[in-house]
């Protein structure tokens, strides 16, 4: 997958409330849905004196300027680092094929596709702190999109948000109950949602992490998923 590719699947698998050009400037509106659909990005040719103008377009929907930094962002991320930005949230992507990733296919008791989601989902999502405004992304997606819940012990055990754009499936919001981790969940979870994007159609399956989180990373390598991709954040 080419880095534009990874951004295009993200936004349209997670998309923003709304959207505006400013100048050079994509400005979202998040409406809490998390930090992505939250920042400005550069579209088009720029200078430092027209950071300023896409602050302003930030403050004026009620958000603290934060700016998502890309593979060709190297001189707006030096521009933003000059001003005091600090660089935040580094995330990599990881991808895998859906055929190698469906199996061993996990069994239908151990984790299932259903949409919309039902309310024990919405339940472990709130408990892992993905509310009302999270879930309202999910409803904003137009393509295939389902929600895989997964089951351990004879309890739901964990969840995670899939939809489709093209032929690539994107997971987002992964959650395995505190109570529940170590039983072989998140694996499961993760084959049943290649196995649903592969029904879809779709070559391969990906996934954004933020970089510190190694047991979540670790489960992806585990499962053969390689880096694919990276982008941060600056927040001043």
């Amino acid at each position: 997958m080419t880095p534009d590719a990874i951004y295009d699947v993200l936004e349209q698998t997670w998309p923003a409330a709304s959207y505006a050009r400013v100048g050079p400037w994509m400005i979202r509106e998040g409406a809490g849905g998390g930090q992505r659909v939250s920042a400005a990005t550069v579209e088009g040719a720029f200078e430092d004196a027209d950071i300023p103008q896409a602050e302003a377009a930030m403050v004026a929907l009620g958000q603290t300027p934060l700016f998502m930094l890309r593979h060709s962002d190297g001189r707006l991320d030096e521009m933003l680092a000059a001003r005091g930005y600090k660089r935040h949230d580094p995330v990599v992507v990881y991808a895998a094929p859906v055929a190698d990733l469906a199996s061993p296919a996990p069994s239908a008791m151990s984790a299932f596709p259903t949409w919309p989601p039902l309310s024990i989902a919405v339940q472990l999502w709130e408990e892992a702190g993905i509310g009302p405004s999270r879930l309202a992304v999910m409803d904003r997606v137009l393509g295939a999109k389902t929600c895989i819940l997964g089951r351990a012990n004879d309890r739901a055990s964990g969840v995670a948000f899939v939809a489709l754009h093209g032929r690539t499936a994107m997971l987002h919001a992964l959650e395995v109950s505190s109570t529940q981790r170590r039983q072989g969940s998140g694996s499961d979870i993760m084959r049943m949602a290649a196995l649903w994007a592969q029904g879809q159609g779709a070559d391969m399956l990906c996934l954004a992490v933020t970089e510190g989180n190694a047991a979540a990373r670790a489960l992806y390598a585990g499962l053969g998923m390689t880096v694919v991709g990276a982008y941060h954040y600056r927040k001043k």
